[in-house]
């Protein structure tokens, strides 16, 4: 009557802490996972910042070694994430017994961009019609092109092809002032303006400085406002 094993209570509460002890160590699989899942959400930002359009990521733990459990939360931060194809995190356990682990994770980046629909040559602007928008792999690339307002007033710096990804160093801004052409000289101070008639000496596009000659026959310096008109380059200083 008073002899009841007490194994069997025992092993109930044995059974009753063990899944608390299993959920606090982190396997091998999960640690890996949890740098994987870190990656991503690098890659997110990154898509986000860039402007990227239904952004999807591949990525893979490069593993070189066995990765010990860790019997505490594992911490995971970013070291170096500027090359999807390369980029290295960190994972640390912590406690006397922790570690650190540097992972290389090595991923693949595709999103909808804007691809060539019609050969332009050099020179020619790039019409929202010359483009079509498809998946492509960027990982690679850093300058897509992801919306047709980036192609305004823009020409191709070289000869395009039907099919090929168009990246923003394929694009130049369109010249809007010829060599010969007629300008106006627009200079302005404080509440004070001042213009007069000109010509162009150089080709030119918005924002780029070409040489003028002014009604008096003075060579000056100035820069691309818009179509037909410039500012001098350099105002002299007012005491």
């Amino acid at each position: 009557m008073f002899n009841k094993p007490i194994v069997p209570r025992f092993v109930l509460l044995l059974s009753v802490g063990m899944p608390n002890l299993c959920m606090a160590i982190s396997s091998s699989d999960q640690i890996v996972a949890q740098v994987e899942q870190v990656a991503k959400e690098q890659l997110s930002r990154s898509a986000e910042s860039a402007g990227w359009r239904d952004a999807k990521f591949e990525v893979a733990a490069v593993v070189t070694r066995t990765v010990p459990p860790c019997k505490g939360k594992v911490a995971v931060e970013a070291a170096d994430v500027r090359q999807p194809t390369r980029m290295r995190l960190i994972a640390e356990c912590p406690g006397a017994d922790g570690w650190k682990y540097d992972f290389i994770v090595r991923a693949k980046v595709t999103a909808t961009v804007a691809v060539m629909a019609a050969d332009v040559p050099a020179g020619k602007p790039v019409a929202a019609a010359d483009v079509a928008f498809e998946r492509r792999d960027i990982t690679l690339v850093t300058d897509t092109v992801a919306d047709e307002s980036t192609l305004l007033g823009m020409s191709a710096r070289r000869s395009l092809r039907n099919g090929e990804l168009l990246r923003q160093s394929m694009l130049v801004e369109a010249q809007v002032i010829k060599r010969g052409d007629p300008v106006r000289i627009v200079a302005r101070r404080e509440q004070i303006e001042v213009s007069m008639a000109g010509e162009a000496l150089d080709p030119g596009a918005r924002g780029t400085v070409i040489r003028v000659r002014n009604v008096s026959g003075t060579v000056i310096r100035a820069r691309i406002t818009g179509s037909g008109t410039v500012e001098p380059a350099e105002l002299p200083m007012v005491n």
